[in-house]
C-alpha cells in the first residue's frame, strides 16, 4: 500500500493538465447551481461566461502540457506517460476547445454549467485512458468518459427525441463496459497482476500454455467492448439514431471521443499479448484476421447505409462507422520499409478525422437556430448563395473526408493505404484495395452535399442569421485541413513517436 501511494505521489506532476481540468469540473459542479433560480432559469450571457471558464481551464491545461517535460518518461505505478500519451493530450485539448466553443450556444444559461463541466471531465476521462498503466486505472478512465456522456447527450435539449437518443447509448454503453470488465478480468486472471507493465513481463517470450483460452476470450470481449466504442460494425446500430436526435456539439463530440478512447484503449491492452501480431501462443493470425473482418465489414457498410440518408446527422453517423473502419486498418497492418507504419497512420488520420468531422458539427451548428435548424441536406439548398464563406468552408471539410486534395484527408487515407500496400501481405494489400474502393464510394454523398450547396435554388424568404462562434471556428478547421496538407510533417513526426 504504500509503495503504491508513493507511486502515486512520484506521478502527480506528469497529471497536472489534468489536475487543473478536475478543479476547473468541481467548482462548476459546486457553484453552478447558485447563479440559477430555483426553476432553473439562469441571467442572461450566462452560459458564455461558463464557456470562457471552460476555455480558461482548456488553455492553462494545454499551455502545462505544451511546456511539460515530455522526453521523462514513465512507465510504473498505475500512470504511463509516453508518446502515445503527449500526442493524445494534446489532440484532446485542442479539439475539446472546439466542442466547447459550439456548446456555448446550444445549451441554456440554466444548464451551462453542468454541461461545460461534462465536457471537462469527458477530457479528463480522455487523457487518463491514455496515461492508464493499471487495467483498474484504464477502466475508470474509460467510465469517466462515459458517465459524463449520459448527462451531456441529456442536458441540450429536453425532446422525445434527445431523450431517446441518451437512454439507448446509455444503455447500450452499460452493455459494452461489462464486456470490457468482463474482458479485463479474464486478462487479470491469466496474469496475475492488473498492472500493464506486469502483465506484459508475464507474457514476454511466450504465454502459459494453460492460460491460452482465457487470454483469447478476453481479447475476444475487449474488442467487442471497445468498438462499441469506435462504432464498428456490428456495434455500430445505436449511432444514427443517436446521432439524429443530439445536438451539434454533441453530435461533434460523440464522432470523435469515443474513437480516441477506444482505439488508444487497444494501443494498450493488444500489445499486453504479445504486440499487433498477438502471439501465436495466442493464435495471433486469427485476431489479425478477425480486426481485418471487422474493419472491412465497417467501412463498407458504413458507406453503403450512408447512401442512403437525407438526414445529415444520419449521414454523418455512418460516415463515422465507415471512417472507424479506415482506423482499424492501423492495427492490422505493421507498415513497410518506407517509414509509414500502421499505428502511425492511424494516429495521424485519428487527429485528422477528428479536426474535420468537429469542423462539419460546428458549420451545422453556426447555420442553425430555433426558427431553421439544419438536419437535412435540403436545408442546405443554395447556401453557397446565402453565405458563400461558410459553404466554401463546409465544401473543403467535405473534400477532406472524401480524400481528396488540397486537404488533409487525402493524406490521411494516403497513409493508411501506403501502409497496408507496403506490408507487402496478401491482408495487408487488400485492406488498401478495399480502402481505395470505399474511399470512391463514400465520394458519392458527401459531393451530393456539395452539389445542393451549390447548384440548388436557394429557399425563398429571409435567410437565416449565422451563430457567429461555432461557424468561425469551423471555418477554422477547414483552414487548418489545407495548411496541414501544405506542411503535415510535425504532426506526421508526433503521430509516428509512438511504438507499441
Amino acid at each position: 500500500m504504500a509503495t503504491a501511494i508513493q507511486q502515486i505521489t512520484n506521478g502527480v506532476h506528469f497529471l497536472a493538465p489534468e489536475i487543473v481540468l478536475v478543479v476547473t469540473v468541481g467548482v462548476m459542479f459546486l457553484t453552478g447551481p447558485f447563479f440559477v433560480t430555483e426553476a432553473g432559469v439562469g441571467a442572461a450571457g450566462l452560459r458564455k461566461r461558463w464557456g470562457a471558464l471552460a476555455l480558461v481551464a482548456i488553455g492553462c491545461a494545454g499551455f502545462v502540457w505544451w511546456t511539460s517535460d515530455a522526453a521523462r518518461p514513465l512507465d510504473t505505478g498505475p500512470f504511463r506517460a509516453d508518446a502515445l500519451t503527449w500526442y493524445v493530450r494534446g489532440l484532446t485539448l485542442a479539439l475539446g476547445a472546439i466542442i466547447s466553443i459550439i456548446l456555448v450556444d446550444q445549451i441554456d444559461e440554466g444548464h451551462s454549467a453542468e454541461s461545460q463541466a461534462c465536457l471537462l471531465a469527458i477530457l479528463v476521462g480522455v487523457n487518463l485512458t491514455a496515461l492508464a498503466n493499471d487495467l483498474v486505472v484504464l477502466f475508470l478512465a474509460l467510465e469517466l468518459v462515459s458517465i459524463p456522456t449520459y448527462v451531456l447527450l441529456y442536458l441540450p435539449r429536453r425532446g422525445e427525441a434527445n431523450q431517446e437518443a441518451a437512454i439507448k447509448y446509455m444503455l447500450l454503453s452499460i452493455f459494452s463496459s461489462a464486456l470490457v470488465l468482463y474482458g479485463m478480468s479474464m486478462l487479470y486472471g491469466a496474469a496475475g497482476t492488473t498492472n500493464l507493465a506486469g502483465i506484459a513481463e508475464k507474457f514476454a517470450g511466450s504465454t502459459p500454455v494453460d492460460s491460452t483460452t482465457l487470454i483469447q476470450l478476453s481479447v475476444a470481449l475487449l474488442i467487442a467492448g471497445l468498438s462499441f466504442r469506435l462504432g464498428a460494425v456490428p456495434f455500430h446500430f445505436y449511432a444514427p439514431d443517436v446521432f439524429q436526435g443530439i445536438p451539434s456539439a454533441a453530435a461533434a463530440m460523440l464522432s470523435y471521443v469515443p474513437k480516441v478512447v477506444g482505439f488508444v484503449a487497444l494501443l494498450r491492452l493488444l500489445p499486453l499479448v504479445g504486440g499487433f501480431d498477438v502471439v501465436e501462443a495466442v493464435d495471433g493470425p486469427s485476431v489479425r484476421i478477425l480486426l481485418a473482418a471487422l474493419a472491412i465489414a465497417t467501412m463498407t457498410i458504413g458507406n453503403l447505409l450512408a447512401f442512403r440518408q437525407d438526414n445529415l446527422y444520419r449521414l454523418m453517423a455512418y460516415s463515422s462507422v465507415a471512417h472507424a473502419g479506415y482506423m482499424m486498418i492501423g492495427l492490422v497492418v505493421e507498415g513497410g520499409s518506407d517509414d509509414v507504419s500502421g499505428v502511425g497512420a492511424l494516429l495521424f488520420y485519428l487527429a485528422t478525422y477528428g479536426l474535420i468531422t468537429i469542423g462539419i458539427f460546428a458549420l451545422f451548428a453556426g447555420l442553425s437556430n430555433e426558427k431553421s435548424p439544419v438536419r437535412v441536406i435540403s436545408d442546405l439548398a443554395g447556401l453557397s448563395r446565402i453565405h458563400p464563406a461558410v459553404a466554401l468552408a463546409l465544401a473543403i471539410c467535405l473534400f477532406s473526408l472524401t480524400g481528396l486534395p488540397p486537404t488533409v484527408g487525402m493524406l490521411g487515407k494516403l497513409n493508411l493505404f501506403l501502409a497496408s500496400w507496403g506490408e507487402g501481405t496478401t491482408l495487408g494489400r487488400s485492406l488498401a484495395i478495399v480502402l481505395a474502393v470505399n474511399a470512391a464510394i463514400s465520394a458519392w454523398y458527401y459531393l451530393r452535399i456539395i452539389g445542393v450547396m451549390f447548384f440548388d435554388s436557394a429557399p425563398a424568404g429571409e435567410p437565416a442569421k449565422l451563430t457567429l462562434a461555432p461557424a468561425v471556428a469551423g471555418t477554422l478547421c477547414s483552414i487548418a485541413s489545407i495548411l496541414l496538407f501544405i506542411a503535415p510533417q510535425y504532426l506526421w513526426e508526433a503521430a509516428v513517436k509512438f511504438v507499441p
